[in-house]
């Protein structure tokens, strides 16, 4: 009788935990993708592949020094506008890329604002998605960006992304690269059971950064596979679909700590 007690306790525990921080249930293969820096192959090859698929995907856009008047290496405002016209969510990656642990609470803020008033300039919805520049974390960085309204931040960590346990504006997800074909194939199969799949993606090509190059033709023997296999992709800010975003925050404690997977 004590063991059925403890049992139905620890369910009730668990319903209350799902119904208060999840709008409704998380579908099994639920991919979000998000690509970083503003690469010039962003715009002229994702962009129309992922059109092609009926994909959804978040575009962290920043200023990358010191080459992003370069247009063969990085887009330019007018095209990251027609990302936004053609529905993707266009976010925040800062002004300059920066180690945003190292900086004042008033430069990080300006870097951030940076962005914000690009967008609005030029129309684009003010972002409420913000990436890391090269995973670096603070908590304070976690405190400004909830005092500034946004809802996700994403971060490394090569594991899924479950909403019950990890902070919004902790979003753990794969870099995907050229040479890690065998571990993305096996991050799509952890979405299921409540996990979603989150990919930091950057140039398809890179030119400036091979080391997180992605070939086109990898590029687009993923998006078949997710296509032929009934998944679906989307931007993280649709991930506010799913999940109670404020009282996730309020309730979840951050921890910038937390191990990645091996």
């Amino acid at each position: 009788m004590k063991k059925i007690l403890v049992l139905l306790l620890t369910l009730s525990v668990s319903f209350s935990c799902y119904s208060r921080l999840l709008k409704k249930h998380i579908p099994d293969k639920l991919v979000v993708f998000t690509f970083d820096d503003a690469t010039a192959s962003q715009y002229s090859v994702v962009a129309p592949l992922l059109k092609k698929y009926g994909f959804g995907a978040t575009f962290f856009v920043c200023e990358m020094p010191p080459n992003f008047k370069d247009s063969s290496k990085y887009m330019n405002w007018r095209q990251i506008k027609e990302l936004d016209k053609m529905g993707f969510e266009v976010a925040n990656h800062t002004r300059t890329h920066p180690a945003v642990s190292r900086l004042t609470r008033e430069q990080f803020i300006e870097e951030l604002d940076y962005i914000e008033d690009k967008c609005d300039s030029l129309d684009i919805a003010k972002p409420t998605s913000f990436a890391y520049p090269a995973y670096d974390l603070s908590r304070s960085v976690i405190d400004i960006l909830a005092e500034k309204g946004y809802k996700f931040a994403r971060k490394g960590g090569n594991r899924g992304y479950d909403p019950l346990i990890d902070h919004p504006l902790l979003v753990p997800s794969w870099a995907m690269t050229a040479g890690n074909k065998t571990q993305i194939m096996e991050a799509f199969d952890e979405a299921r059971n409540g996990l979603v799949v989150v990919l930091t993606i950057h140039g398809v090509p890179d030119v400036e950064h091979p080391w997180v190059n992605t070939p086109p033709e990898l590029f687009r023997e993923y998006l078949k596979y997710l296509y032929d296999h009934q998944y679906k992709v989307i931007a993280l800010r649709d991930l506010n679909r799913y999940i109670n975003v404020k009282k996730a925050i309020k309730s979840i404690v951050p921890d910038i700590n937390k191990k990645s997977k091996n």
